[in-house]
């Protein structure tokens, strides 16, 4: 069987040490973008994203970060994303250039949507990014919110959750696809995930109320799937950690969701 047309496995590094990309025109939507890098010891890499802002995740590793003439120091540290430890980001205004260099073996995370000019450039303290459980039982996972909507950004949303084996996170199953005033906005997402032991397996669903999308994807260790509108669970069995980062972008910088209304019974007990 064919894969998921939602689905993008990692590559050999580029010579600038890219894994994996997702564009608005090979996505075929309009605002969410997103690169990872595999840098190694000493390695560089320039950027600048014209007309969209960024933000630069430094997901293991520790790097040093230059953007739009700021000095940022040296940013990350954690060994791995499942140490329970804030990453390393900067927010990067839209078009202004940015250097990453990294200081040992680095994994970058470049999430982009469009984004206007004027803005500064800033490191996102790791204060900002506090670990969060929700939910409970086999649904509890663990959040940090990298750049929310609470914080300055003309499109972007990002976010980190890692799931416990055997537990299921994005559920109950929830949609963010249609823009109605104080009840739901039009979101577009990336999930990019790493597991726990690396051999590992997990299994995201996106699919709509009338299946005109329906893919149940089994993700492995550095798969990204795109989510362009529908629900879309994520489950992690028993024995393997999940963790993913999320990007959103959309018209309006607001994470309102739906749940499927076949499942949101289970808010309710």
């Amino acid at each position: 069987m064919s894969a998921s047309p939602l689905l993008v496995r990692p590559q050999a590094p580029g010579a600038d040490g890219r894994v994996l990309e997702v564009t608005p025109r090979s996505a075929g939507w309009t605002h969410v973008g997103f690169r990872l890098h595999r840098l190694g010891p000493g390695q560089a890499l320039d950027g600048a994203e014209p007309g969209r802002e960024a933000c630069l995740v430094v997901l293991s590793g520790t790097a040093r970060v230059a953007a739009a003439g700021l000095d940022l120091g040296a940013v990350g540290g954690r060994a791995s994303v499942f140490e329970d430890r804030a990453p390393g980001a900067v927010y990067v205004p839209a078009g202004q250039p940015y250097r990453v260099v990294a200081t040992n073996a680095v994994e970058l995370a470049v999430c982009t949507a469009p984004g206007r000019a004027g803005a500064e450039a800033r490191l996102i303290p790791p204060d900002d990014m506090p670990r969060e459980v929700r939910g409970q039982g086999t649904n509890t996972r663990h959040v940090r919110n990298i750049l929310p909507e609470g914080k300055p950004a003309d499109s972007l949303l990002v976010v980190e959750v890692i799931t416990p084996g055997g537990h299921w996170s994005s559920y109950p199953p929830h949609k963010h696809d249609t823009a109605e005033a104080g009840h739901e906005t039009a979101l577009e997402e990336t999930y990019y995930h790493r597991l726990n032991p690396p051999q590992g397996f997990a299994f995201q669903r996106v699919y709509t109320d009338d299946r005109s999308l329906d893919e149940t994807i089994c993700v492995q260790d550095g798969d990204l799937v795109m989510v362009p509108r529908g629900y879309h669970p994520v489950g992690a069995p028993h024995g393997y950690d999940l963790y993913y980062l999320n990007v959103m972008a959309g018209p309006e910088r607001r994470w309102i969701f739906r749940n499927d209304p076949a499942h949101d019974w289970i808010m309710r007990r």
